[in-house]
């Protein structure tokens, strides 16, 4: 086999042909540095084998008396201008891949159409010693035919030239387009693809792209807007609402506190007042997330203020409660309980107060009474690592020391007042017969309980630190 190839030079470079095709295709993409090394190292074998036996690609091909033998070297002569456009091409691509990302991929498919259509034309005129002029007459009218036949076509290319240039936006922004709105997942020669939030795919034209207005979502990066609308009643008070706002506002965490999130009023008539909290997010992702829960605050700050949701059909007659007794009614643990038991309860309720960094309940302590959220925003304490971490906000409506009456221990988190807060104390010696009793409302305290130790040892575990990969690819990428 040996004696064969060293016999035969042109069928050894016809070898290294298809063993380049055949590596290219073993090799996964993600062993992509070694494709392209081995690229390159199969192209200088080519070149080696046709130098040595006399193919200089920059001439006609020898053996004109030998017809097979004189194809069979053109072929080889005109392969080597296409195998080294190609290999020029992947290693320009490799380079704009590390520079600019996957936006250069429009100018990178460009500049390598450019490489083989100079390859081929350095093959026609060294080669097959053809006259280049003529060759680039003819190609130029038909250029001039097919541009006119293709003319949107080619406006979609020179577009896409301009966003790439320009980058209005890149791979994996969120971006509104003409009022198309949508994650871009590729950016072609032809078209921008969007994948919305509906999981569909909108195909926008690069023409129409470049033309339209573009909104892009993730510039800033790392600062998404989110707002809601709020509609009260129009005889609540502008600053009772104001105030139940920015309260809710404060116990939505996944708000961003630079730019500082804010409340205002959109509009007010006879019908009734508009109010908007805006704010910023850190991801798309969590705009609904966020959305929601900042409605669910407001709904719930407006109602510990006395200040109720605007609704077409306000009844002027609605029963008035005492505000222990209209707590226990939202209360999801305490709304069970049956209208005396609520009566009882409310009256054995006593109203404590908390100014803003007070602890509430420290971390350790067991607590011999159970606090239901009258207003306020309560802030939510662990350690890890030695160092404060808040991980959550509590509002109206919730509970805190349900371990300390349940089983007598104690949460790891501290809770401390975020804002002014209003607190219902319940003693322990008045609640427990009650939890004896009612199974059902001991069972929900006992859920949350769960709840909160397990999000509470997810949250403070050590994560396994991954050892970075070492090796001479990551050695020489570092000294690039």
């Amino acid at each position: 086999m040996l004696s064969l190839l060293t016999e035969h030079p042109l069928f050894s470079a016809l070898i290294l042909i298809l063993l380049d095709l055949g590596l290219w295709r073993l090799i996964s993409s993600r062993g992509s540095e070694w494709k392209l090394l081995v690229r390159v190292l199969i192209f200088a074998l080519f070149s080696i084998v046709l130098f040595n036996e006399g193919l200089n690609p920059m001439e006609p091909a020898p053996w004109a008396d030998n017809v097979p033998l004189h194809l069979a070297a053109t072929g080889l002569q005109i392969g080597w201008w296409l195998f080294g456009a190609r290999t020029l091409t992947v290693l320009i691509g490799a380079v704009m891949m590390q520079r600019v990302g996957h936006t250069g991929r429009l100018l990178q498919d460009l500049l390598g159409a450019v490489i083989f259509l100079i390859a081929i034309i350095a093959a026609l005129a060294y080669v097959l010693d053809l006259p280049v002029k003529g060759v680039l007459a003819t190609s130029g009218a038909l250029a001039i035919i097919v541009g006119l036949a293709l003319q949107s076509t080619l406006s979609d290319v020179f577009s896409g030239i301009v966003l790439n240039t320009t980058k209005p936006y890149q791979l994996d922004d969120w971006i509104s387009i003409d009022g198309t709105e949508g994650r871009v997942t590729d950016i072609d020669w032809r078209a921008t693809r969007l994948q919305t939030s509906q999981g569909s795919m909108a195909v926008i034209p690069n023409s129409l792209a470049a033309k339209a207005k573009i909104i892009n979502f993730s510039r800033p990066s790392n600062m998404f807007g989110v707002s809601v609308s709020v509609p009260v009643s129009p005889h609540a008070r502008p600053s009772s609402v104001i105030e139940a706002l920015e309260r809710a506002m404060q116990g939505c965490r996944q708000l961003l506190d630079i730019p500082a999130p804010s409340v205002s009023l959109k509009s007010s008539a006879s019908g009734g007042a508009e109010y908007e909290i805006s704010g910023f997010v850190a991801s798309m992702g969590e705009k609904r997330v966020v959305r929601n829960q900042l409605f669910d605050l407001a709904y719930r700050h407006l109602q510990a203020s006395g200040v109720n949701l605007l609704s077409s059909n306000e009844t002027s007659a609605a029963p008035q409660l005492s505000r222990p007794r209209a707590l226990l009614e939202s209360s999801p643990i305490f709304s069970t309980l049956r209208e005396e038991e609520k009566d009882t309860f409310s009256q054995n309720m006593t109203l404590q107060t908390f100014r803003v960094g007070e602890t509430i309940l420290a971390g350790g302590e067991v607590s011999d009474h159970l606090f239901i959220i009258e207003s306020g925003v309560v802030s939510v304490t662990l350690k890890r690592h030695g160092a404060p971490l808040e991980s959550g906000r509590m509002g109206p409506g919730e509970v805190i020391g349900e371990a300390g009456i349940l089983s007598d221990t104690a949460l790891p988190a501290d809770f401390s007042a975020k804002t002014f807060c209003a607190l219902y104390r319940i003693e322990k010696s008045y609640l427990k017969p009650c939890l004896d009793a009612r199974h059902d409302i001991h069972d929900a305290m006992q859920a949350l309980l769960d709840f909160r130790l397990h999000k509470a040892q997810s949250l403070t575990e050590e994560t396994p630190v991954v050892a970075p990969k070492r090796g001479f690819l990551q050695w020489l990428r570092k000294r690039v």
